[in-house]
């Protein structure tokens, strides 16, 4: 029924559309249990007790005191004198080999630390990583310094120190409507959001939701300042002469995970004016698994295309499940901070100003108020993560593009959850004497791999191909069926020319 579908803010539309769902609600109960300890003391903080024994009381049990001369006890004094100086001297030669032993160790061991990482240097330094910080209070707001934290408290100081780290997308795509007469190819334009996570030596890096670039042919970026466009005037320049804003600067897609609906955009450092580039900063990531329900929130995007704007709200619910069109997605953070079209990729935000979920979706049902959704920050991180260090790709003209050679299909959750298949592309045919033939790809296998990212369905595998050239060699990883059992199966494809 129409009341009930829940619809993924894809920014790149604001048209209505809706889809079913399913709603569920999970509830979890902790038992709380503390042992209570108790001691009994007097006001001194011990224990009395009027029979206390004579100090080395115990020497004296059942032993008689012998009687000893003045000339043996003199006797006795010079011997232990003999043996405290025997003490000392041993003490002291033992002390200075323990010196010695702990100098050659400490270099021992500083000579095998120089020569591993001599042999196995550590490449790890040229990995971006979403970088977490402890908070400060904001100072002043035009500081150029990246990274400040709002003062905690306020949603007034979240929004002065967090907007710079928020943009606002706009992506081109061409749509085609196909009737009686035949199809017709238009182009269309529609608005989202982003978060800098993070940059490399070249490039600022953005994270948003797969679903506000999918199919985009044309990206754009617009970032905090008064130069931030609506949709509409974007797209009559945009779809009118193809070209971006004067202050609107070109964006690439660096990676995707639709299954996750995460991607990294990328933007030229050399293509942000510099007093842009002073204004911008890397958002703070936070830690949503320690969010409670009630949690005061705060929601930042590119609300229908109009520019940034802030919401505030709480923490409605925490692991939510919510069934979208291309499946379910688990572990959602539910909120009443409002969520509209272009909200979709922007920030939710602790009040510490720390970057804690990535708005995603809302309930859009008519009678519904107050259901928004986003993807938690420690599920999206490794992902991120590993999408912003992959190579930024630029698509390949036509003259260029790949060919592999198979007919595929979607595999529906039906069949993945009967069946036990893995998600991807399904091979139904391949053509013979083509790439994914020769690489040794068989009707009936799952491609769920393209060079190390993921492949959700058809379309997925479809866009990722129009980055490679033809003549290129990648890694697909395909899943067979073996006596009922799927097992991944790594392929060398070196991809043809569409002829």
């Amino acid at each position: 029924m129409e009341d009930d579908r829940i619809r993924e803010e894809d920014c790149c539309r604001d048209d209505g559309e809706e889809r079913s769902s399913t709603h569920e609600y999970s509830y979890s109960s902790e038992q709380l249990h503390q042992d209570d300890l108790s001691a009994i003391e007097n006001d001194n903080g011990h224990v009395n007790d009027t029979r206390i024994p004579p100090r080395y009381g115990y020497y004296q049990i059942n032993r008689k005191q012998p009687k000893y001369t003045e000339r043996e006890v003199r006797k006795q004094g010079r011997n232990r004198a003999r043996s405290r100086d025997s003490f000392g001297k041993r003490a002291v030669v033992t002390a200075v080999l323990a010196v010695m032993f702990g100098l050659i160790a400490g270099v021992a061991f500083q000579g095998v630390n120089f020569a591993a990482k001599s042999l196995f240097p550590d490449n790890s330094g040229s990995q971006v990583k979403l970088e977490t910080t402890s908070p400060v209070t904001v100072s002043d707001s035009s500081n150029a310094a990246a990274g400040i934290i709002a003062e905690t408290g306020t949603v007034a100081g979240v929004a002065e120190a967090t907007m710079p780290s928020v943009v606002a997308i706009t992506s081109v795509s061409v749509q085609e409507i196909y009737s009686f007469f035949g199809s017709r190819q238009y182009q269309s334009a529609a608005s989202g959001s982003g978060i800098i996570v993070g940059d490399n030596d070249d490039e600022l890096l953005i994270a948003t939701n797969n679903h506000v670039v999918e199919g985009a042919t044309t990206l754009s970026v617009c970032f905090i300042g008064n130069d931030v466009a609506n949709a509409e005037q974007e797209t009559a320049q945009m779809v009118s002469s193809d070209v971006n804003l004067e202050d609107a600067v070109s964006a690439k897609i660096k990676g995707v995970d639709a299954e996750n609906d995460l991607a990294v955009i990328a933007v030229e450092k050399s293509d942000i004016p510099e007093d842009t580039m002073n204004m911008i900063k890397i958002a703070q990531i936070g830690d949503s698994d320690s969010l409670s329900v009630g949690d005061q929130v705060v929601a930042i995007g590119n609300a229908l295309g109009y520019g940034q704007s802030v919401t505030s709200g709480w923490i409605s619910a925490l692991n939510r499940s919510i069934e979208m069109e291309d499946g379910t997605v688990s572990e959602m953070i539910q909120t009443d901070a409002a969520i509209n079209a272009g909200n979709s990729g922007g920030a939710l935000l602790n009040m510490k100003g720390e970057l804690i979920g990535i708005n995603s979706a809302k309930n859009a049902a008519s009678g519904v108020e107050g259901m928004g959704y986003a993807i938690p920050i420690t599920k999206a991180q490794p992902i991120l993560e590993e999408l912003m260090n992959r190579e930024t790709r630029d698509k390949v003209s036509a003259e260029d593009a790949s060919y592999l050679g198979v007919q595929l299909a979607d595999l529906s959750s039906e069949a993945i959850r009967m069946y036990n298949m893995p998600a991807g592309a399904f091979v139904i045919e391949t053509v013979s004497g083509e790439a994914a033939e020769q690489s040794g790809i068989r009707k009936g296998d799952i491609i769920v791999k393209l060079d190390g990212q993921k492949v959700s369905g058809r379309d997925d595998l479809i866009n990722k191909l129009e980055y490679y050239k033809a003549g290129e060699t990648v890694e697909i990883i395909i899943s067979r069926s073996n006596n009922g059992e799927y097992e991944e199966m790594p392929l060398e494809v070196t991809l043809g020319a569409r002829q």
